[in-house]
């Protein structure tokens, strides 16, 4: 069974091995997961689904919208995916208080940051190449809408309010 710190611990040595590049890390993942047995894939499989779902929050989604200039739907997976690539504390902290990614995220360049897509299929890729079975249906599924009274992220006055540092820096 995998614990938390070591799931920690895998995002952490992929994030560094890949110098940041959001590609590169879910690569640098599958290899670091290819050295496990099946069953701790899956266990990190079920921890990486549990930290995406947990992030599927209005708070959050407008904290993208922000620093991305805009966020669909797919746009915000891929933010939640990166989210989880940047390591415990970014991730808890922006969890915790969206706006706080101001000073989590100094250096967030939206053409370079904030979508990891690939990272969200490393567990699925590894355990396909370990098994050569698909990764089985981990039994999470996503909330129908993201948990929050919603709000218009186009709305700048109720965006300058809720993301004050955030909207420091990456305000209209």
């Amino acid at each position: 069974m995998m614990d938390e710190t070591a799931f920690w611990q895998l995002i952490d040595d992929s994030r560094d091995a890949a110098g940041g590049d959001p590609d590169e890390q879910a690569q640098a993942l599958v290899e670091r997961l290819m050295g496990l047995t099946p069953d701790d894939v899956l266990d990190f499989a079920r921890q990486f689904e549990a930290r995406f779902q947990r992030a599927y929050t209005v708070e959050l989604w407008g904290a993208a919208y922000l620093l991305l200039g805009g966020a669909s739907e797919d746009s915000f997976d891929y933010f939640r995916c990166w989210l989880i690539g940047q390591g415990r504390e970014v991730f808890e902290g922006g969890v915790h208080d969206p706006d706080e990614l101001a000073e989590l995220l100094p250096d967030f360049d939206e053409e370079e940051d904030g979508d990891a897509e690939e990272l969200g299929y490393a567990a699925d890729e590894a355990y396909e190449r370990l098994t050569g079975l698909p990764l089985p249906d981990l039994g999470v599924r996503q909330p129908p809408v993201a948990q929050g009274a919603p709000f218009d992220f186009a709305d700048k006055t109720v965006m300058a309010a809720r993301y004050p540092r955030l909207w420091e820096l990456y305000g209209d």
